[in-house]
C-alpha cells in the first residue's frame, strides 16, 4: 500500500538568497486571498493597454550544445522512469506538460523573462497568494538553470564528457557536485507548484481570466507565455481529483533516484515500480 508523504519546505540555508527571500515570503502568505472579479477586471483592462505592457522580444541565442545534451539526456530518462503516467489517460497530459514546457532540450528565454515581467505586472492587481504559484515557477526555473550549470562544469572538467551521457557519468556528476539537499529542494519545489496549481484550477475565475486574457496576450506578443500557462492550467484541470496521486508519484520516484545516486547504488536510475498512487 503506498503512503502518503508530507511535504516539507527545503532547507533555505542551502539554497541560492534569491531563492531563500521569496520562497520565505511565499510560505507566509494567506492562502484564503481569492481573485475578486473586481480584480480580474483591472487585470484584464490593463492588459489592453499597450503602451504601458508593450511585449518586448529577447533575442535567444538557443541552448548551448552542452547544455542541450544534457536536457535531453535528462528528458529521455524522466520518460523511462515514467512511462506508466504518459501512457495515462488521466495523469498524461500534466507528465506531457512538464516533459514539453519545463524539462524540455530547448531555449526558454523568451517566456521566462515574459513570465517575470508579467509577474510584477500582475503583483499590482492580483492578491500574492494567486501568484504564488508563478512566483515559484520563476525561482525554480533560475535554480534548476543553476544547479544544471553546476552538473555540466563537473561532468566536463571531472569526468570528460564530450558528446554523450552515460548514467554512470550523470550519477557520478551528482556526487561530484555533492548538493544533495538542493536537488531533493528541487524535486519537492515542482511538488509544491503542482499543488499549487491544484488550487487555482479550482478557482473559476482564473480559467476565466485566462482565456479572456489569449487575445490581448496574442495581440501584444506574449503568445509563448500566454501558451504555457493554458497547457498547464488545462492539464492540471484534467486530472480532477488525482492531482495529489501524481505529485506524489513523480515525488517518491524521482527521491528514490536521488537517494541510490548519493548512496552509489549500481543502478540508481532503476525503481521497483509499486504503481500509480491514488
Amino acid at each position: 500500500m503506498l503512503q502518503e508523504k508530507s511535504w516539507a519546505a527545503p532547507d533555505s540555508t542551502k539554497l541560492p538568497q534569491s531563492f531563500e527571500v521569496n520562497l520565505e515570503a511565499c510560505y507566509n502568505r494567506s492562502m484564503s486571498d481569492n481573485p475578486t472579479p473586481q480584480d480580474a477586471a483591472r487585470l484584464l483592462a490593463q492588459l489592453r493597454r499597450r503602451e504601458e505592457m508593450s511585449h518586448r522580444h529577447v533575442a535567444g541565442s538557443g541552448l548551448a550544445p552542452e547544455m542541450a545534451l544534457l536536457r535531453t539526456w535528462q528528458s529521455q530518462r524522466l520518460t523511462t522512469t515514467h512511462a506508466d503516467l504518459l501512457q495515462s489517460e488521466r495523469y498524461g497530459p500534466a507528465c506531457r506538460f512538464f516533459l514539453d514546457d519545463i524539462y524540455a532540450p530547448r531555449d526558454f528565454s523568451q517566456r521566462n523573462h515574459d513570465a517575470e515581467r508579467i509577474h510584477d505586472f500582475m503583483m499590482r492587481f492580483l492578491p500574492a497568494s494567486t501568484l504564488r504559484t508563478l512566483t515559484l515557477a520563476i525561482e525554480l526555473n533560475n535554480f534548476t538553470d543553476d544547479l544544471d550549470e553546476q552538473l555540466l562544469v563537473a561532468m566536463i572538467d571531472q569526468l570528460g564528457l564530450t558528446d554523450a551521457i552515460t548514467a554512470e557519468m550523470y550519477a557520478e556528476g551528482y556526487r561530484i557536485c555533492d548538493n544533495y539537499e538542493e536537488r531533493a529542494a528541487q524535486i519537492r519545489m515542482v511538488t509544491e507548484i503542482g499543488h499549487g496549481l491544484q488550487r487555482l484550477v479550482r478557482i473559476p475565475l482564473v480559467g476565466w481570466t485566462l482565456r479572456l486574457a489569449r487575445g490581448p496576450a496574442h495581440r501584444g506578443g506574449w503568445y509563448e507565455l500566454q501558451g504555457f500557462l493554458e497547457r498547464g492550467f488545462a492539464a492540471f484541470k484534467h486530472m480532477g481529483g488525482g492531482v495529489n496521486g501524481f505529485l506524489r508519484t513523480v515525488e517518491s520516484r524521482e527521491m528514490r533516484i536521488l537517494d541510490q545516486i548519493f548512496t552509489e547504488g549500481p543502478d540508481p536510475f532503476s525503481l521497483q515500480m509499486d504503481g500509480i498512487y491514488e
